[in-house]
């Protein structure tokens, strides 16, 4: 599986979600620009003291990292998880080789992306007097269950 951060902003977010990623054997793609240093102080306590064995790919723009990933492996497909999804995520079948991108913390998703994918946008159910969960705690639970269906093949 792999997480897609684009232009993620707080550090212990990213942190966690890398810490996770770890955990889970995912890939983790960044999409610039960040609102932090990658070498941050608060971002290595986030993701403790081990960010250096995070399989971590750093892309300037989304285009990049949509070119990277056609040419590299075209069996993979996006999911874009936003809180406007007509999915609930948990209605997807997903594949090891997906992307599950997560747009920055308080803007989301760019909507030029999102009309060019209006097929693969999910959802996490939420009852919306907030504006949505945090951005760790989405990608554990969009994360978890495409390993669950797809078997935990990358955990013991």
């Amino acid at each position: 599986m792999n997480i897609v951060l684009h232009q993620p902003e707080i550090p212990h977010n990213t942190g966690a979600i890398g810490r996770t990623c770890l955990m889970t054997g995912s890939g983790l793609s960044l999409i610039r620009p960040y609102g932090f240093f990658l070498d941050e102080k608060s971002l290595r306590r986030s993701g403790l003291d081990y960010w250096h064995k995070i399989n971590v790919r750093e892309y300037d723009n989304f285009f990049e990292f949509e070119e990277y990933v056609k040419q590299n492996f075209p069996y993979g497909r996006f999911f874009f998880v936003e809180t406007s999804g007509g999915k609930i995520y948990s209605d997807v079948k997903f594949e090891p080789d997906d992307y599950l991108i997560f747009g920055s913390e308080t803007v989301g998703l760019p909507q030029e992306i999102l009309r060019k994918y209006p097929e693969q946008i999910i959802r996490i159910p939420m009852t919306g007097e907030e504006r949505s969960l945090n951005l760790s705690v989405a990608v554990g639970i969009v994360l978890y269950e495409a390993l669950r269906q797809t078997n935990f093949i990358s955990l013991s």
